[in-house]
């Protein structure tokens, strides 16, 4: 290993994507470049209102070209590229999309280039509520339950739902439509120059963790199991897939159209994608039994447990237990909470209702200023929330919330709940209701190791990772005080990235595998929160107080439901 070798992570966000080049030798970073999603940034294409957010191929593709050239400059020109040996992806999930029969997304067909439907449905997409309502009742009729390793509840965020709505939703796009493709499946087949759907090399960690893949079941569940529950799923199954592979196996080497483009010699590997949060483990190196939390706007919980330590356990209510779907040879574990980072953006966006609507008709300044003016005041927001909340008194009465803005994805997920802020009177202001959200993110945060340990999987300590994890301490010491348990934070900024530069390493052939990768290139770690014992105490009994109002929602939530449909 004397002679640099570089490899790139790319890592595809909600909101943007990154990608970093890594000298795979040690670790160290060369160079970063963040791209925003333009139509996004916009809100095309989504209505939040009725929880659509769908995402345009075209933003995923110019991100990954514009972020890939601004690296390779940054870091030093055509010497960096022509000595990158490998290039692996990270994505969101479950984010899939309608294709044709050569793979390609149906939203960059000029048809549907306007229609939402055949873009990438975002994985907080949460139209499919009542296809994961009939995927759980259909299960539960079947003799085999195909739902036993993904917790035994299926989510409105996954792969099967999604497709199902898709076609019900849209007669153009289900005619269309020959196969449904997780982002992070389509990015790899995309760079290698795939036409063939059919031979595209479909990820263990999405297949396993979101689209009913198992190797008990020899592949997916049959197609008399989707055909039984919807005639339009017919056939589907034949048009997907039975293989899968680890992400440290090759899905082939870069196509000359996309060398040419990024100004990469032609024999640069291509990894098979994964989920941002498992390959975020990775680069948070991950140990067995320590849970990594990817924090941003969703939390994404990873933990990985040696093969003959889970044999025989089914651990009910996470997002599904595979095996090699974080690091190979072992069992990954997936829970997480669908709004945490959302939660306090939430706040932020009803706080600055008058600094959006009412200081920008302000005949008082012009309009350099003004957009000066409300830019400070919205960065401001969420620290001088953080300050002051971190000071308030502690009592029995506080403000009470639940952080399910965006529905419970674990443990037992149900998309159809709501948040709730209690214990509110006229002294309750924005420092105090914050604080009630941070808590209610916490104790979220809580009922998942709690479930873990009460299915048997210990917990031993917490790996922070992501954005609110590196630039929110006032959350970071909160959490640590809830779960009391120690919160190591991975120095390494942009950590899926460098996961997903981990994984091109192997797949490189620089280390022979995950393990090496790790230990070779790991950053470590730059901060640790310690449970302040005087306020452990203090959460113990709000965190009684927090699931009796969770109880209380979900039964009035389920009651509602009930009365509605005897309507």
């Amino acid at each position: 290993m004397s002679k640099d070798q570089y490899v790139i992570g790319i890592d595809y966000g909600s909101d943007s994507v990154r990608s970093v080049i890594i000298n795979a030798n040690n670790g160290a970073e060369l160079a970063s470049s963040v791209f925003y999603y333009p139509r996004w940034q916009k809100g095309l294409f989504c209505n939040p209102a009725q929880n659509q957010f769908r995402q345009h191929p075209l933003d995923y593709i110019e991100g990954l070209e514009q972020s890939i050239k601004d690296c390779i400059q940054k870091a030093g020109g055509d010497n960096i590229a022509t000595a990158i040996k490998a290039i692996a992806v990270d994505t969101t999930g479950s984010t899939p999309v309608a294709v044709n029969q050569q793979g390609t997304p149906l939203a960059l067909l000029p048809e549907f280039e306007s229609n939402p439907n055949a873009m990438f449905v975002l994985w907080k997409d949460h139209t499919s509520v009542k296809e994961a309502m009939q995927i759980n009742q259909h299960a539960a009729q079947q003799e085999i339950n195909y739902l036993q390793y993904c917790g035994g509840i299926y989510s409105s965020e996954w792969f099967w739902s999604k497709l199902l709505h898709i076609l019900r939703a849209d007669t153009a796009v289900k005619d269309a439509c020959y196969s449904w493709v997780e982002h992070c499946d389509w990015v790899p087949f995309l760079l290698t120059g795939g036409n063939d759907v059919s031979k595209m090399k479909r990820s263990r960690c999405a297949a396993g963790h979101k689209a009913l893949w198992a190797e008990d079941f020899d592949g997916l569940p049959p197609n008399d199991f989707f055909k039984s529950l919807d005639p339009l799923l017919d056939g589907f199954t034949d048009r997907l897939f039975k293989d899968t592979y680890t992400s440290d196996e090759s899905a082939g080497v870069i196509s000359s159209e996309w060398a040419s483009r990024l100004g990469l010699n032609t024999d640069v590997v291509i990894g098979v994608g994964a989920f941002d949060a498992h390959m975020g483990a990775v680069g948070g190196q991950i140990e067995p039994y320590y849970l990594s939390k990817v924090m941003g706007t969703s939390t994404c919980d990873i933990l990985v447990v040696p093969q003959a330590d889970i044999d025989g356990k089914l651990i009910k209510g996470i997002c599904g237990q595979v095996n090699g779907s974080v690091i190979p040879g072992m069992t990954g574990l997936e829970a997480g909470q669908s709004a945490f980072g959302d939660v306090y953006a939430w706040f932020k966006e009803v706080l600055a209702w008058p600094i959006k609507n009412l200081l920008r008709n302000s005949p008082s300044l012009d309009a350099n200023t003004l957009a000066k003016l409300e830019q400070e005041l919205l960065d401001q927001i969420i620290p001088e929330l953080s300050k002051q909340a971190a000071v308030l008194p502690k009592t029995n009465d506080d403000e009470l919330a639940l952080d399910w803005l965006n529905g419970r994805r674990t443990p037992d997920a149900n998309q159809e709940l709501k948040g709730a802020i209690s214990n509110l009177d006229l002294g309750s202001d924005s420092p105090r209701i914050f604080r009630a959200l941070v808590e209610a993110t916490c104790f979220g945060a809580k009922n998942i190791v709690d479930r873990f340990i009460e299915e048997g999987i210990p917990v031993k300590g917490i790996i922070g990772i992501g954005g609110v994890a590196k630039k929110s301490p006032f959350v970071m010491q909160t959490m640590a005080n809830v779960l009391n348990m120690p919160i190591r934070i991975h120095q390494f900024e942009h950590t899926c990235a460098l996961g997903a530069a981990m994984f091109a390493a192997v797949v490189a052939g620089v280390y022979p595998n995950v393990e090496a990768a790790m230990k070779g290139m790991g950053s470590g770690f730059d901060k640790e929160y310690i449970p302040e014992p005087e306020n452990v105490a203090y959460y113990e009994a709000r965190f009684i107080k927090y699931k009796t109002l969770g109880v209380y929602i979900e039964e009035t939530t389920s009651a509602e439901h009930r009365v509605a449909e005897n309507a």
